[in-house]
Protein backbone atom coordinates (compact mmCIF):
# COMPACT_ATOMS: atom_id res chain seq x y z
CA UNK A 1 0.00 0.00 0.00
CA UNK A 2 1.25 3.47 -0.77
CA UNK A 3 -0.35 6.86 -0.85
CA UNK A 4 -0.83 8.55 -4.22
CA UNK A 5 2.26 10.48 -5.22
CA UNK A 6 4.42 8.90 -2.52
CA UNK A 7 7.73 7.13 -2.99
CA UNK A 8 6.94 3.45 -3.26
CA UNK A 9 9.07 1.01 -1.29
CA UNK A 10 9.69 -1.60 -3.95
CA UNK A 11 11.44 -3.81 -1.39
CA UNK A 12 8.08 -4.40 0.30
CA UNK A 13 6.52 -5.25 -3.08
CA UNK A 14 9.36 -7.71 -3.62
CA UNK A 15 8.58 -9.37 -0.29
CA UNK A 16 4.92 -9.65 -1.31
CA UNK A 17 6.16 -11.27 -4.52
CA UNK A 18 8.22 -13.72 -2.49
CA UNK A 19 5.21 -14.43 -0.25
CA UNK A 20 2.84 -15.14 -3.12
CA UNK A 21 5.42 -17.39 -4.80
CA UNK A 22 5.86 -19.37 -1.57
CA UNK A 23 2.10 -19.64 -1.16
CA UNK A 24 1.59 -20.86 -4.72
CA UNK A 25 4.38 -23.44 -4.67
CA UNK A 26 3.19 -24.83 -1.35
CA UNK A 27 -0.43 -25.03 -2.44
CA UNK A 28 0.43 -26.70 -5.74
CA UNK A 29 2.67 -29.16 -3.94
CA UNK A 30 -0.03 -30.01 -1.40
CA UNK A 31 -2.88 -30.24 -3.90
CA UNK A 32 -1.15 -32.06 -6.76
CA UNK A 33 1.55 -34.33 -5.34
CA UNK A 34 0.57 -37.90 -4.58
CA UNK A 35 2.95 -38.46 -1.69
CA UNK A 36 4.18 -42.08 -1.75
CA UNK A 37 5.03 -44.16 1.29
CA UNK A 38 8.16 -42.75 2.84
CA UNK A 39 7.83 -39.63 0.71
CA UNK A 40 9.66 -37.39 3.18
CA UNK A 41 12.76 -39.65 3.06
CA UNK A 42 12.62 -40.25 -0.67
CA UNK A 43 12.00 -36.61 -1.63
CA UNK A 44 13.51 -34.50 1.19
CA UNK A 45 14.20 -31.59 -1.16
CA UNK A 46 10.60 -31.32 -2.32
CA UNK A 47 9.29 -31.65 1.24
CA UNK A 48 11.65 -28.89 2.43
CA UNK A 49 10.75 -26.71 -0.57
CA UNK A 50 7.08 -27.21 0.20
CA UNK A 51 7.62 -26.37 3.88
CA UNK A 52 9.05 -22.97 2.93
CA UNK A 53 5.52 -22.00 1.92
CA UNK A 54 4.69 -21.77 5.61
CA UNK A 55 6.31 -18.33 5.60
CA UNK A 56 3.83 -16.95 3.06
CA UNK A 57 0.88 -16.07 5.30
CA UNK A 58 2.96 -14.65 8.20
CA UNK A 59 4.81 -12.49 5.70
CA UNK A 60 1.61 -11.32 4.00
CA UNK A 61 -0.01 -10.38 7.32
CA UNK A 62 3.08 -8.59 8.65
CA UNK A 63 3.50 -6.68 5.38
CA UNK A 64 -0.16 -5.61 5.49
CA UNK A 65 0.48 -4.00 8.87
CA UNK A 66 3.67 -2.34 7.64
CA UNK A 67 1.94 -1.06 4.51
CA UNK A 68 -1.01 0.29 6.47
CA UNK A 69 1.28 2.18 8.84
CA UNK A 70 3.31 3.67 5.98
CA UNK A 71 0.13 4.71 4.21
CA UNK A 72 -1.02 6.57 7.31
CA UNK A 73 2.37 8.19 7.86
CA UNK A 74 2.56 9.48 4.29
CA UNK A 75 -1.05 10.64 4.09
CA UNK A 76 -1.01 12.22 7.53
CA UNK A 77 -2.19 10.03 10.38
CA UNK A 78 -5.44 11.21 11.84
CA UNK A 79 -7.15 12.03 8.56
CA UNK A 80 -10.83 10.93 8.69
CA UNK A 81 -10.77 10.56 4.89
CA UNK A 82 -7.85 8.15 5.15
CA UNK A 83 -9.65 6.21 7.86
CA UNK A 84 -12.58 5.74 5.51
CA UNK A 85 -10.29 4.52 2.73
CA UNK A 86 -8.74 1.96 5.09
CA UNK A 87 -12.14 0.79 6.28
CA UNK A 88 -13.41 0.38 2.72
CA UNK A 89 -10.28 -1.54 1.71
CA UNK A 90 -10.70 -3.79 4.70
CA UNK A 91 -14.34 -4.50 3.89
CA UNK A 92 -13.49 -5.13 0.23
CA UNK A 93 -10.77 -7.63 1.19
CA UNK A 94 -13.16 -9.44 3.51
CA UNK A 95 -15.62 -9.54 0.61
CA UNK A 96 -12.90 -10.99 -1.66
CA UNK A 97 -12.25 -13.58 1.01
CA UNK A 98 -15.86 -14.73 1.17
CA UNK A 99 -16.05 -14.76 -2.64
CA UNK A 100 -12.98 -17.03 -2.67
CA UNK A 101 -14.74 -19.30 -0.16
CA UNK A 102 -17.66 -19.72 -2.55
CA UNK A 103 -15.38 -20.36 -5.52
CA UNK A 104 -13.48 -23.19 -3.76
CA UNK A 105 -16.14 -25.22 -1.92
CA UNK A 106 -13.95 -28.34 -1.87
CA UNK A 107 -11.38 -26.52 0.27
CA UNK A 108 -12.96 -23.56 2.06
CA UNK A 109 -16.42 -23.49 3.58
CA UNK A 110 -18.75 -20.58 2.83
CA UNK A 111 -17.95 -18.95 6.19
CA UNK A 112 -14.27 -19.91 6.47
CA UNK A 113 -11.89 -17.26 7.80
CA UNK A 114 -8.80 -17.22 5.59
CA UNK A 115 -5.79 -14.90 5.28
CA UNK A 116 -7.70 -12.35 3.15
CA UNK A 117 -10.37 -12.05 5.83
CA UNK A 118 -7.74 -11.50 8.53
CA UNK A 119 -5.86 -8.82 6.58
CA UNK A 120 -9.17 -7.17 5.70
CA UNK A 121 -10.13 -7.10 9.37
CA UNK A 122 -6.76 -5.57 10.24
CA UNK A 123 -7.22 -2.74 7.72
CA UNK A 124 -10.85 -2.24 8.71
CA UNK A 125 -9.85 -1.72 12.34
CA UNK A 126 -6.59 0.14 11.68
CA UNK A 127 -8.29 3.52 12.31
CA UNK A 128 -8.65 2.27 15.90
CA UNK A 129 -5.14 0.87 16.27
CA UNK A 130 -3.41 3.94 14.82
CA UNK A 131 -4.49 5.93 17.86
CA UNK A 132 -2.43 3.69 20.18
CA UNK A 133 1.23 4.22 20.98
CA UNK A 134 3.61 1.60 19.61
CA UNK A 135 4.27 0.21 23.09
CA UNK A 136 0.56 -0.38 23.59
CA UNK A 137 0.21 -2.02 20.20
CA UNK A 138 3.01 -4.43 21.09
CA UNK A 139 1.35 -5.11 24.44
CA UNK A 140 -1.95 -5.80 22.68
CA UNK A 141 -0.21 -8.16 20.26
CA UNK A 142 1.33 -10.00 23.20
CA UNK A 143 -2.07 -10.22 24.90
CA UNK A 144 -3.54 -11.86 21.80
CA UNK A 145 -0.82 -14.51 21.87
CA UNK A 146 -1.33 -15.13 25.60
CA UNK A 147 -5.10 -15.37 25.04
CA UNK A 148 -4.68 -18.05 22.38
CA UNK A 149 -4.06 -21.12 24.60
CA UNK A 150 -6.70 -19.84 27.03
CA UNK A 151 -9.30 -19.58 24.25
CA UNK A 152 -8.33 -22.98 22.85
CA UNK A 153 -8.61 -24.62 26.27
CA UNK A 154 -11.98 -22.97 26.93
CA UNK A 155 -13.43 -24.12 23.60
CA UNK A 156 -11.76 -27.51 23.63
CA UNK A 157 -9.97 -26.78 20.38
CA UNK A 158 -7.88 -29.80 19.26
CA UNK A 159 -4.11 -29.47 19.25
CA UNK A 160 -4.25 -29.99 15.48
CA UNK A 161 -7.09 -28.60 13.34
CA UNK A 162 -8.19 -30.26 10.12
CA UNK A 163 -9.71 -28.42 7.17
CA UNK A 164 -13.17 -29.78 7.91
CA UNK A 165 -13.09 -28.35 11.44
CA UNK A 166 -11.85 -24.97 10.18
CA UNK A 167 -14.78 -24.81 7.75
CA UNK A 168 -17.40 -26.05 10.21
CA UNK A 169 -19.70 -23.20 11.25
CA UNK A 170 -22.28 -25.50 12.86
CA UNK A 171 -20.60 -25.41 16.28
CA UNK A 172 -21.64 -22.93 18.98
CA UNK A 173 -20.55 -19.48 17.88
CA UNK A 174 -20.81 -20.33 14.19
CA UNK A 175 -18.92 -18.03 11.85
CA UNK A 176 -17.79 -15.84 14.77
CA UNK A 177 -16.05 -18.82 16.32
CA UNK A 178 -14.14 -19.39 13.09
CA UNK A 179 -13.22 -15.72 12.76
CA UNK A 180 -12.07 -15.37 16.35
CA UNK A 181 -10.40 -18.67 17.23
CA UNK A 182 -10.82 -21.72 14.99
CA UNK A 183 -10.55 -20.53 11.39
CA UNK A 184 -7.50 -20.83 9.16
CA UNK A 185 -6.13 -17.45 10.32
CA UNK A 186 -8.36 -16.33 13.21
CA UNK A 187 -8.13 -12.94 14.88
CA UNK A 188 -6.84 -14.64 18.02
CA UNK A 189 -3.86 -14.80 17.58
CA UNK A 190 -3.06 -13.78 13.97
CA UNK A 191 -4.05 -10.14 14.36
CA UNK A 192 -0.94 -9.89 16.56
CA UNK A 193 1.27 -10.13 13.46
CA UNK A 194 -0.66 -7.32 11.80
CA UNK A 195 -0.31 -5.08 14.87
CA UNK A 196 3.41 -5.80 15.11
CA UNK A 197 3.65 -4.92 11.42
CA UNK A 198 2.02 -1.55 12.14
CA UNK A 199 4.72 -0.83 14.73
CA UNK A 200 7.45 -1.95 12.35
CA UNK A 201 6.03 0.34 9.66
CA UNK A 202 6.30 3.25 12.08
CA UNK A 203 9.89 2.35 12.88
CA UNK A 204 10.84 2.08 9.21
CA UNK A 205 9.22 5.45 8.52
CA UNK A 206 11.19 6.96 11.40
CA UNK A 207 14.49 5.43 10.23
CA UNK A 208 14.69 3.05 13.20
CA UNK A 209 15.37 -0.23 11.40
CA UNK A 210 17.62 -1.41 14.20
CA UNK A 211 14.57 -1.83 16.42
CA UNK A 212 13.06 -4.13 13.78
CA UNK A 213 16.13 -6.38 13.93
CA UNK A 214 16.05 -6.53 17.73
CA UNK A 215 12.34 -7.37 17.79
CA UNK A 216 12.80 -10.03 15.10
CA UNK A 217 15.60 -11.69 17.02
CA UNK A 218 13.68 -11.49 20.28
CA UNK A 219 10.65 -13.20 18.77
CA UNK A 220 12.69 -16.04 17.28
CA UNK A 221 14.40 -16.59 20.64
CA UNK A 222 11.04 -16.45 22.44
CA UNK A 223 9.63 -19.09 20.10
CA UNK A 224 12.63 -21.34 20.71
CA UNK A 225 12.39 -20.93 24.49
CA UNK A 226 8.66 -21.70 24.52
CA UNK A 227 9.32 -24.82 22.51
CA UNK A 228 12.19 -25.80 24.81
CA UNK A 229 9.86 -25.75 27.82
CA UNK A 230 7.75 -28.43 26.20
CA UNK A 231 10.77 -30.43 25.08
CA UNK A 232 12.26 -30.46 28.58
CA UNK A 233 9.13 -31.62 30.39
CA UNK A 234 7.22 -34.88 30.41
CA UNK A 235 4.85 -35.62 27.54
CA UNK A 236 1.85 -36.05 29.84
CA UNK A 237 2.31 -33.11 32.20
CA UNK A 238 4.22 -29.94 32.93
CA UNK A 239 5.66 -30.68 36.38
CA UNK A 240 7.96 -27.66 36.35
CA UNK A 241 4.97 -25.37 35.91
CA UNK A 242 2.26 -26.84 38.12
CA UNK A 243 0.56 -23.44 38.40
CA UNK A 244 -0.42 -23.67 34.70
CA UNK A 245 -3.62 -25.67 34.11
CA UNK A 246 -2.72 -28.68 31.95
CA UNK A 247 -5.15 -27.87 29.06
CA UNK A 248 -3.60 -24.39 28.83
CA UNK A 249 -0.01 -25.55 29.28
CA UNK A 250 -0.32 -28.17 26.56
CA UNK A 251 -1.29 -25.47 24.09
CA UNK A 252 1.01 -22.71 25.35
CA UNK A 253 4.14 -24.77 24.73
CA UNK A 254 2.97 -27.14 22.00
CA UNK A 255 5.43 -27.41 19.11
CA UNK A 256 4.25 -28.22 15.60
CA UNK A 257 5.61 -27.26 12.19
CA UNK A 258 2.19 -26.22 10.92
CA UNK A 259 -0.04 -23.48 12.35
CA UNK A 260 -3.51 -24.99 12.33
CA UNK A 261 -4.03 -23.79 15.00
CA UNK A 262 -1.11 -21.44 15.67
CA UNK A 263 0.40 -22.19 19.07
CA UNK A 264 2.68 -19.55 20.67
CA UNK A 265 6.07 -21.19 19.82
CA UNK A 266 5.47 -21.40 16.07
CA UNK A 267 3.66 -18.05 15.98
CA UNK A 268 6.53 -16.19 17.67
CA UNK A 269 9.11 -17.90 15.46
CA UNK A 270 7.29 -17.19 12.19
CA UNK A 271 6.64 -13.59 13.19
CA UNK A 272 10.32 -13.11 13.99
CA UNK A 273 11.40 -14.64 10.68
CA UNK A 274 8.94 -12.41 8.77
CA UNK A 275 10.28 -9.31 10.52
CA UNK A 276 13.82 -10.46 9.81
CA UNK A 277 13.03 -10.59 6.09
CA UNK A 278 11.47 -7.12 6.27
CA UNK A 279 14.57 -5.80 8.04
CA UNK A 280 16.92 -7.28 5.45
CA UNK A 281 14.85 -6.18 2.44
CA UNK A 282 14.54 -2.57 3.60
CA UNK A 283 18.26 -2.11 4.16
CA UNK A 284 19.88 0.44 1.81
CA UNK A 285 22.04 -2.10 -0.03
CA UNK A 286 19.26 -4.60 -0.60
CA UNK A 287 16.39 -2.18 -1.15
CA UNK A 288 18.38 -0.39 -3.86
CA UNK A 289 18.39 -3.55 -5.96
CA UNK A 290 14.62 -3.51 -6.39
CA UNK A 291 12.91 -1.43 -9.04
CA UNK A 292 9.53 -1.24 -10.72
CA UNK A 293 10.33 -3.93 -13.31
CA UNK A 294 12.06 -6.38 -10.97
CA UNK A 295 10.41 -9.84 -11.27
CA UNK A 296 9.62 -10.10 -7.55
CA UNK A 297 8.26 -6.55 -7.50
CA UNK A 298 5.87 -7.21 -10.38
CA UNK A 299 4.72 -10.43 -8.71
CA UNK A 300 4.17 -8.52 -5.50
CA UNK A 301 2.14 -5.78 -7.12
CA UNK A 302 -0.22 -8.44 -8.50
CA UNK A 303 -0.11 -10.67 -5.42
CA UNK A 304 -3.81 -10.37 -4.57
CA UNK A 305 -4.82 -11.39 -8.09
CA UNK A 306 -2.35 -14.27 -8.14
CA UNK A 307 -3.52 -15.48 -4.74
CA UNK A 308 -7.13 -15.67 -5.86
CA UNK A 309 -6.45 -17.03 -9.36
CA UNK A 310 -4.11 -19.84 -8.34
CA UNK A 311 -6.49 -21.07 -5.64
CA UNK A 312 -9.46 -21.19 -8.00
CA UNK A 313 -7.47 -22.60 -10.91
CA UNK A 314 -5.49 -25.31 -9.15
CA UNK A 315 -7.68 -26.29 -6.22
CA UNK A 316 -10.90 -26.22 -8.20
CA UNK A 317 -9.25 -27.50 -11.37
CA UNK A 318 -7.46 -30.37 -9.65
CA UNK A 319 -10.74 -31.60 -8.21
CA UNK A 320 -12.64 -31.12 -11.47
CA UNK A 321 -10.00 -33.03 -13.49
CA UNK A 322 -9.52 -35.66 -10.77
CA UNK A 323 -5.87 -34.71 -10.41
CA UNK A 324 -6.10 -33.80 -6.74
CA UNK A 325 -3.27 -35.66 -4.95
CA UNK A 326 -2.77 -37.57 -8.17
CA UNK A 327 0.57 -36.51 -9.69
CA UNK A 328 4.16 -37.60 -9.22
CA UNK A 329 6.83 -35.43 -7.64
CA UNK A 330 8.47 -34.69 -11.02
CA UNK A 331 5.23 -33.66 -12.70
CA UNK A 332 4.28 -31.53 -9.71
CA UNK A 333 7.64 -29.73 -9.78
CA UNK A 334 7.30 -29.24 -13.54
CA UNK A 335 3.85 -27.66 -13.09
CA UNK A 336 5.16 -25.39 -10.31
CA UNK A 337 8.01 -24.27 -12.55
CA UNK A 338 5.85 -23.68 -15.62
CA UNK A 339 3.19 -21.85 -13.62
CA UNK A 340 5.79 -19.59 -11.97
CA UNK A 341 7.38 -18.76 -15.32
CA UNK A 342 3.97 -18.05 -16.84
CA UNK A 343 3.08 -15.74 -13.94
CA UNK A 344 6.34 -13.83 -14.31
CA UNK A 345 5.83 -13.41 -18.04
CA UNK A 346 2.18 -12.35 -17.89
CA UNK A 347 2.54 -10.08 -14.88
CA UNK A 348 5.53 -8.33 -16.46
CA UNK A 349 3.42 -7.52 -19.53
CA UNK A 350 0.39 -6.66 -17.42
CA UNK A 351 2.42 -4.15 -15.43
CA UNK A 352 2.64 -1.97 -18.56
CA UNK A 353 -1.16 -1.60 -18.42
CA UNK A 354 -1.14 -0.71 -14.74
CA UNK A 355 -2.59 -4.12 -13.76
CA UNK A 356 -5.93 -2.94 -15.12
CA UNK A 357 -8.97 -5.05 -14.19
CA UNK A 358 -7.06 -7.13 -11.66
CA UNK A 359 -8.04 -7.59 -8.03
CA UNK A 360 -5.72 -4.75 -6.96
CA UNK A 361 -7.29 -2.42 -9.54
CA UNK A 362 -10.77 -3.39 -8.35
CA UNK A 363 -9.75 -2.90 -4.71
CA UNK A 364 -8.60 0.65 -5.45
CA UNK A 365 -11.83 1.45 -7.24
CA UNK A 366 -13.94 0.06 -4.43
CA UNK A 367 -11.98 1.78 -1.68
CA UNK A 368 -11.27 5.10 -3.35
Amino acid sequence: MSAPGSTRLYALDALRGLAVFLMMEQHLGIWLWRIPAGGAKRFPGLVAFNALGGMAAPLFISLAGVGGALMLERAGAGSPAQDRVLARRGLALIGFGYALNLMTPRWLGPLSWFVLHLIGFGLLTLPLWRRLASSRLLALAGALVVATPLAHAWLGTPLRLGFNRMADHSRPGGALRLALVEGHFPIIPWLALFLVGVVVGRWISAGQRGRVARLAGGLVIAGALLGAVRALTRADALPLYDWIPRPVGLRAFYVALDFYPAHPPILASLSGLALGLIYLATGPRVAGRFHRRHPLVTLGRASLTLLIVHVVLFNGGAHALELYLGLSARVTLLIIGVWTALCLLLVRRWERAGFRYGAEWLLRRLAG
